[in-house]
């Protein structure tokens, strides 16, 4: 199928919502203008936009976990103790992996499973299997603003349903919940998707009511270029806003190197801004999030705190708006709320005590964002000549030619011969360029500053280093240096 960046119209997007609401049957209990109504029935301070609006203004890192369970109770009960124990500002309720993949009929019995064990049998919360007044149990059971966090390709009857039931914020986008979760994911596809949840959302807008968009910054979340991923933001970013979104937070996943992450975010709202001014989304209000490290964690708890400190004194470094808080039970699996909580306060202390330090306009700093915008301005330029103009159709054929490659993706779509690894200084640096359309300025840039580390550890630039930094945080380290480098 053809694809374009283009508004949908009324016309093709109700003909669309006959077909999407039948999917199951909660899609029934969906009525718009009821929806807006309850929607406007939401006091400001528990919406996303306004919480977010504040923040941002003052200069305040807000703290979100990730959290969700099969039953309503106590999915509640968790998020009431995150807000309370926790001292989270915002809330999320993580969907459930057969919700994401569109499989009700198996979170049905993941359910009934739940309710029979006592415990959760699901990874999340099956919001379209509960529909409109369960959901919206959930969020006015809270004091604090809630958003939908899932990882949907085909993301349309969850947005209807979630923001009927209240949720204010909605995570994901047509490449950020495709490339980096699936295999066999057409991108024409994902991207016709999420334009209907992107109208959706719009239309709401045009309603009165704003609703927070949050493309998924951190990708695949290993070792991603900045310059890759803030480049998938500003794409993702102009196909919310032609279909009518207008409050967007645009994320980006920790990579560890203090410099390397204060310039991506700083780059990240530049960029965003300068190319949704360009194209005349200038109302569109844009706040930044900053996911801490979403790779492999140390097993110690004591280890995993040193871990989620480092990714809260940098969101806060960097003036991220938000930041998504990990657990020290990471490398154990879900863990339980006490340990979410306990990551949220450790997180908040770090919050608190750096608020009046910035990084921003650091030298070294302000040097490292003129290469990720460099390299998100080499990217995007392809994109656009190879999509005649058009975001959405240069999407689809920039992944084609590799232009956009992400690391690590499990995507039939995604090349895969971009590669990276860590410089001396644990900054993340292409290894491998692939088709990605870097400058040779920028080409001999990364090479340098490998062979700074090659040197160092007296190894050739190769594989072994990428194989050697996906597991060095766990191990306790930044750079996966060989055993016995100084």
């Amino acid at each position: 199928m053809e694809i374009k960046n283009i508004k949908l119209s009324d016309e093709a997007f109700f003909a669309q919502r006959k077909e999407v609401l039948a999917q199951w049957p909660t899609g029934k209990g969906v009525d718009f203008d009821e929806a807006v109504s309850y929607q406007k029935s939401i006091a400001a301070e528990k919406r996303f936009c306004a919480k977010l609006a504040a923040a941002d203004r003052d200069g305040v890192t807000l703290t979100q976990p990730r959290a969700g369970v099969a039953l309503p109770s106590e999915h509640i009960k968790l998020l009431q103790y995150l807000e309370t124990e926790g001292e989270a500002d915002l809330l999320p309720t993580t969907i459930d992996s057969y919700t994401r993949l569109n499989r009700y009929k198996e979170a049905d019995v993941g359910i009934e499973k739940s309710k029979e064990s006592g415990r959760s049998m699901l990874n999340g919360f099956p919001a379209v299997n509960y529909g409109v007044e369960i959901c919206r149990s959930v969020t006015s059971a809270l004091t604090n603003p809630v958003q939908v966090r899932h990882g949907t390709p085909d993301a349309r009857l969850l947005a209807e349903i979630a923001i009927a039931g209240g949720f204010t914020s909605y995570e994901g986008g047509a490449i950020s919940y495709n490339i980096p979760y699936s295999k066999n994911h057409p991108l024409e596809n994902t991207i016709a998707h999420w334009q209907y949840t992107d109208r959706l959302i719009g239309l709401y807008e045009e309603a009165g009511v704003s609703i927070n968009r949050e493309p998924f910054g951190p990708l695949t979340g290993t070792l991603v270029p900045p310059g890759i991923s803030n480049a998938v933001a500003v794409i993702e970013s102009l196909l919310a806003a032609t279909q009518g979104v207008r409050d967007i937070t645009v994320g980006y996943g920790q990579c560890g190197n203090l410099i390397q992450d204060v310039a991506a975010i700083r780059s990240l709202r530049l960029m965003v801004r300068k190319y949704l001014d360009r194209f005349g989304f200038n109302d569109v209000k844009l706040t930044t999030v900053f996911h801490q490290w979403m790779g492999g964690f140390p097993q110690d708890e004591s280890r995993a705190f040193g871990v989620i400190s480092w990714g809260a004194a940098t969101a806060v470094l960097a003036r991220a708006t938000k930041v998504i808080v990990k657990s020290p039970h990471e490398a154990m699996g879900i863990p339980t709320m006490e340990a979410n909580a306990a990551g949220l306060k450790a997180t908040k202390q770090l919050t608190s005590m750096l608020r009046d330090q910035d990084m921003t306009e650091n030298p070294a700093v302000l040097a490292e964002s003129a290469i990720i915008e460099q390299e998100v301005a080499c990217i995007l330029d392809k994109v656009e000549e190879l999509g005649k103009g058009d975001y959405a159709a240069g999407a689809v054929a920039a992944f084609a030619a590799g232009v956009l490659d992400v690391p690590f993706s499990p995507s039939r779509v995604n090349m895969g011969k971009a590669m990276p690894a860590r410089d001396n200084q644990g900054a993340v640096r292409f290894l491998e360029v692939g088709n990605v359309p870097l400058s040779d300025d920028l080409k001999a840039f990364h090479r340098e500053k490998l062979e700074e580390r090659s040197k160092t550890e007296n190894r050739p630039v190769n594989f072994q280093m990428i194989v050697d930094d996906v597991y060095a945080i766990g191990k306790g380290f930044m750079v996966g240096r060989p055993q016995g480098t100084k």
